[in-house]
């Protein structure tokens, strides 16, 4: 068995594996789901806290995984649990706003050198690791916020890997125009084109099946998804690149860590979920 078969060989184990994972607990229940996405948004904060350190940066660690559970918790859906549909229980997120003035406090108190730099890289862990993840709960209830359906989610996150998955494609077959090649070497524009047009085909396919959008915020997210996917690549890339590393972890064999994995679904679940609260909530 050679390197390269033994390299796919994981990949494939481990990429099984983890699709296993994010399907049954999405099935399974609301609790479940929960859980699951729980710990994807503590390891993913764990793993951008590790680059920080390769940038010599410190960040508060202690105080970032403490908030990054707030922001979590904040969003969990508590309606479902007790059954009732209350405007205070929706407003709990309001209360995320005292975070960064939290974040301050312990900047002033420390001894950091640059207790800014370190306020700033803790606080872009939560938003940029923890709140997509958070912002997910919006995205497998009604409108009354007391029946879970994870279709929708299902879906966004079978188009994104599918974006993903053509561009690769794409790039290797046709591709012979470099992208951005001091960000990601390997990504062209023949290729970003393909997996754009194969995923807005799959999105219009998809259409007759998601009851959670309008026809009209389904021709946003049909362009949107592709393109702020392609977006949240390149971003990982650079942040990467910048730290002069591979993978962002090695949790799952072959392919890294849980930032490598979820870097285009960053980016498009907070967009979703607004576009979803101004045309159909």
């Amino acid at each position: 068995m050679t390197l390269s078969l033994k390299t796919l060989i994981t990949r494939a184990l481990s990429g099984i594996v983890f699709v296993v994972l994010l399907i049954g607990s999405l099935f399974w229940n609301y609790y479940s789901f929960s859980i699951f996405f729980f710990l994807i948004a503590f390891l993913g904060l764990k793993e951008f806290y590790n680059l920080a350190d390769k940038l010599n940066v410190k960040t508060f660690k202690l105080t970032g995984y403490f908030c990054g559970v707030l922001t979590y918790l904040a969003f969990i859906n508590l309606s479902f649990f007790f059954k009732i549909n209350s405007e205070y229980i929706n407003k709990l997120p309001l209360f995320l706003l005292f975070i960064p003035f939290l974040i301050f406090v312990v900047a002033i108190m420390s001894k950091h050198q640059n207790p800014l730099e370190s306020t700033l890289y803790t606080l872009m862990g939560i938003l940029y690791s923890v709140l997509p993840f958070s912002l997910m709960h919006k995205l497998v209830f009604d409108a009354n916020q007391l029946q879970y359906n994870p279709n929708f989610l299902l879906i966004i996150i079978l188009l994104i890997w599918s974006n993903d998955t053509f561009a690769y494609l794409g790039g290797t077959f046709i591709g012979k125009h470099k992208m951005i090649e001091r960000v990601s070497p390997g990504k062209t524009w023949e290729g970003t084109l393909f997996g754009i047009v194969i995923t807005i085909a799959l999105c219009f396919y998809f259409h007759k099946n998601i009851q959670a959008t309008t026809s009209l915020s389904w021709i946003f997210l049909s362009f949107l998804i592709p393109i702020l996917a392609t977006l949240g690549d390149l971003v990982e890339s650079m942040i990467k690149r910048i730290a002069n590393v591979k993978d962002t972890g090695n949790i799952m064999p072959g392919h890294g860590g849980i930032l490598d994995r979820f870097d285009s679904i960053l980016f498009v679940v907070p967009f979703i979920v607004i576009i979803i609260k101004i045309f159909v909530q």
